[in-house]
């Protein structure tokens, strides 16, 4: 029977894309792993696979077509001996259920191998029905997820699905032994996904309100794409949902000047050199090591203490931002960190990062003072416990421990910190060694 291969979701926050342009045409035959097309995210353009052989029957969206609903039929594949008039005879035979199957949450970018995200798929004959749960509730499993419980003996009803909106996928079965569970989910744990999965309720005025406003004034509609409806959204939900409270203080920065400038000029033959922002994301790092209860993580229902120092940088591009994640930062050496920080952002910029790159990290930063900015509050990027927002260094007038007026070069720094995840002294500590690791950086290479 003729599947229908859907519109995945190729990044957690990803409701919707652009079908970018197909690599394949109608009639061709594709394997297990064949780059299908290139599908814009809200974060990048990625590349898309198959996950079964077989034909393209049918492409169902034209390439450049943009806000594509995640789960939406984009081509049929035919198997072996199957043909276009297949396509015709198995739509007319389409069943209620059969549509339900259709709605069903796209198959994740773990369910293939290789190059890409797979090609998720709608309906396969070769599949068991879909099950149920005990209280008759149908259990979203993708095609080859069941396919595989059904030759193993597995209860789907006991797996937490690790896909989209909770479905079982391939990852979660194969690990399971016969009659039993690779893990069960708890109504409490279930009842915590599903608030943290709630969207965030509109506010403010409406679309057509606000544009009436406007009605007689020329202007210019900007449509949003799939980035800035996404930053919008996680923006307004930390917000609303993530207490923040915020600790500032200001650095004395010429001892690190000096030193920057004397690394710069031994590592000038190797090619390095070093920024400002490379010792700020060294001292973050070191200091989250030297407070280890603010490495940590809103869980909905606990906190998450890492052991790794992995600090997000934000990364301004065209349109919105990203922030890549520099993992085990505390162990690298600051040209290490450097090299590392200037890839990240070029591929930022190019929208050439994968979504392990930017996802994870526990603590991040937000640089603004190359343009002069001299200081701001940050808004947490949630799971994250804090942010720290960095200012210009400015040549201030300050007074020394002798009661001398001198001239320093100051940057002012202002932490956002989640109390539900950092208390106020602890918070403060954090913000305490990461100033003295960049008043006295020399230690950092202890």
């Amino acid at each position: 029977m003729p599947t229908e291969i859907l519109m995945p979701a190729l990044s957690p926050t990803m409701e919707e894309g652009t079908l970018a342009k197909w690599l394949v045409k109608e009639g061709d035959e594709v394997s297990s792993g064949d780059l299908l097309a290139e599908i814009e995210t809200d974060k990048a353009t990625m590349e898309f696979e198959a996950v079964d052989d077989g034909t393209i029957g049918k492409i169902l969206i034209a390439e450049g077509t943009e806000g594509v609903k995640v789960n939406t039929p984009i081509a049929i594949l035919l198997d072996e001996g199957e043909s276009a008039d297949d396509i015709d005879s198995a739509a007319s035979s389409n069943s209620p259920d059969d549509a339900a199957k259709a709605a069903a949450p796209a198959q994740t970018a773990g369910e293939g191998s290789g190059k890409g995200a797979p090609a998720a798929k709608a309906s396969d004959a070769k599949a068991p029905a879909a099950p149920q749960d005990d209280g008759g509730n149908r259990i979203f499993a993708s095609p080859l997820a069941r396919r595989i419980a059904a030759d193993k003996g597995v209860d789907l009803a006991q797996i937490k699905g690790s896909g989209p909106h909770g479905r079982i996928v391939k990852a979660d079965v194969e690990g399971a032994k016969a009659g039993t569970a690779a893990a069960v989910e708890t109504p409490a744990a279930a009842s915590t996904a599903a608030k943290q999965a709630a969207p965030v309720a509109p506010t403010g005025p409406s679309a057509d309100a606000v544009a009436a406003m406007y009605k007689d004034r020329a202007y210019t509609e900007v449509k949003l794409d799939g980035m800035r409806k996404t930053i919008a959204a996680r923006l307004t939900e930390a917000k609303q949902t993530v207490p923040h409270f915020y600790l500032r203080r200001d650095i004395r920065l010429d001892a690190l000047l000096k030193f920057r400038g004397e690394l710069n000029a031994q590592l000038e033959e190797r090619g390095v050199k070093l920024s400002v922002n490379d010792f700020i994301i060294k001292a973050c790092a070191l200091a989250l090591q030297a407070v280890p209860d603010a490495n940590a993580v809103w869980a909905g229902d606990r906190v998450l203490k890492l052991t790794p120092s992995d600090v997000a940088v934000a990364v301004a591009i065209e349109g919105g931002l990203f922030t890549p994640v520099l993992k085990d930062a505390e162990a690298k050496s600051l040209s290490a960190l450097s090299a590392e920080m200037k890839d990240l952002a070029k591929r930022a910029r190019d929208r050439k990062l994968s979504p392990e790159e930017y996802q994870g990290g526990t603590f991040a930063i937000s640089n603004l003072g190359m343009f002069g900015i001299e200081n701001f509050d940050a808004v947490i990027n949630p799971p994250h416990g804090a942010i720290l927002a960095v200012g210009a260094g400015i040549k201030k007038p300050v007074v020394g421990k002798d009661g001398e007026l001198s001239v320093a070069t100051v940057m002012s720094v202002t932490l956002s910190v989640d109390h539900r995840v950092i208390d106020g002294a602890l918070g403060a500590e954090l913000l305490q060694h990461i100033v003295y690791n960049l008043e006295n950086p020399l230690v950092m290479l202890a």
